[in-house]
C-alpha cells in the first residue's frame, strides 16, 4: 500500500506523518496547534518542503508567536481592534496576545490537539485532531470544539477541513482561518502569484479594514512578485470556484478554498523566503466590522475546507 500514517511520540508532543510512497510525498502535522510543518514533494533537485515550518516540535512550542507559522486562526482572524468587541449587548476584552495596539491571530494557535484517529486506504492517508476550547480567555467566554482533518491523496494533493461545533445556549460569534507560509525553494521574487479577484479590502495604517474597497487587478492573470510587498486582504466573489496559484520555474502550487473561505490574506515577510497565503472566513476585525462574521448556532457543525495541489513543472 502506497499510503501510510505514523505517529512519533518521542518529541515534546506527538507528530504525525502522512506519506505517499508512490510519489515520495509527505505531510508532517504537529499535534501542537494541529499545524502543518512539512509538505514535501520530490523534484528533479531532490525533496522540496513547500512549507516554511519549524526545525523541531520544541522550536514550534517556543517560537509560534514569532510569525505564527502555519497557525490556525480561531475564533477570530488576523487583528481585532484593541482586542475589544461587543456581542449581545455585552462588552468583551480579549487578553491573550497583542501586536500593539491590536489582539492578533485568535486563541488556539498554541493548543495541543488530541489525535483522534488516523486512516489509511488505497487512495489516501488522513489524521483527525481535536481540541476543546473551554473559555480560557475572559474575552471569549464561549466554549467550542474544533477538529481538523488533514488528508494526503495522490498526485501531491493535500487538504484540510476544519469543523466547529458548540453547545452554548445561543449562537456565538466566530471566524476561521489559518496562516501557512509557502516556499517553492526560491526567493518570493522569483515566483508569480495569480488569484481570481480584483477587489482589495482597504486597510488603515494599523491594518484594520476601513469599510472601503480598492480595485486591484494585478493578480487576476498572474504577476511576478519581484518588488511587490503585500500585507493585504482580498474579497473572493460569492459565486464560482476560486483558486490561488503560486509558481516558479520548478513548481506550481494551486490552492483551492471552498465557499466557506471568502477572503484571502496575503503577506510577504521582509526576508522574502516565503509568502503567507491565508484563507479566511472573515476579514480582519470582523467581530467589529462584521465583514464575514459568522454566528454559529448551538449543536450545528460548521466546516471550512481548502485543497492544495503541487505540480512539478520540470
Amino acid at each position: 500500500m502506497a499510503f501510510s500514517a505514523t505517529i512519533d511520540n518521542s518529541q515534546v508532543f506527538p507528530v504525525v506523518t502522512l506519506s505517499d510512497s508512490s510519489n515520495d510525498t509527505k505531510a508532517e502535522i504537529y499535534s501542537f496547534g494541529a499545524l502543518l510543518n512539512q509538505f514535501i514533494i520530490k523534484t528533479k533537485d531532490g525533496n522540496l518542503n513547500l512549507i516554511n515550518g519549524f526545525s523541531s516540535a520544541e522550536t514550534a512550542l517556543k517560537e509560534i508567536t514569532q510569525g505564527f507559522k502555519s497557525a490556525f486562526l480561531s475564533p477570530f482572524t488576523c487583528r481585532m481592534n484593541e482586542g475589544k468587541y461587543e456581542f449581545r449587548e455585552n462588552a468583551y476584552q480579549v487578553e491573550k496576545f497583542f501586536m500593539p495596539p491590536h489582539a492578533i491571530h485568535g486563541l488556539v494557535y498554541d493548543a495541543t490537539f488530541r489525535i483522534d484517529n488516523t486512516e489509511v486506504t488505497e487512495t489516501y492517508a488522513s489524521v483527525k485532531l481535536t481540541y476543546t476550547y473551554n473559555k480560557e480567555d475572559m474575552g471569549y467566554p464561549f466554549s467550542y470544539t474544533i477538529s481538523h482533518i488533514w488528508k494526503l491523496e495522490s498526485c501531491n494533493t493535500l487538504s484540510v477541513s476544519t469543523t466547529i461545533v458548540h453547545q452554548n445556549s445561543h449562537a456565538i460569534p466566530y471566524a476561521q482561518g489559518w496562516h501557512p507560509y509557502f516556499t517553492l525553494g526560491t526567493s518570493v521574487d522569483d515566483c508569480s502569484l495569480q488569484f481570481s479577484t480584483d477587489i482589495q479590502v482597504e486597510f488603515d495604517d494599523t491594518l484594520l479594514p476601513t469599510g472601503n474597497k480598492i480595485n486591484d487587478n494585478r493578480f487576476v492573470t498572474g504577476v511576478s512578485l519581484k518588488d511587490i510587498f503585500l500585507d493585504n486582504c482580498f474579497y473572493l466573489a460569492a459565486e464560482g470556484t476560486h483558486i490561488c496559484v503560486l509558481s516558479n520555474d520548478l513548481v506550481k502550487l494551486t490552492i483551492t478554498p471552498d465557499k466557506s473561505y471568502p477572503y484571502l490574506q496575503i503577506y510577504t515577510p521582509p526576508h522574502r523566503k516565503s509568502i503567507a497565503i491565508e484563507n479566511l472566513s472573515g476579514a480582519p476585525d470582523c467581530f467589529n466590522n462584521e465583514l464575514g462574521l459568522l454566528l454559529l448556532e448551538p449543536n450545528k457543525a460548521t466546516t471550512f475546507a481548502t485543497h492544495y495541489s503541487a505540480e512539478k513543472l520540470v
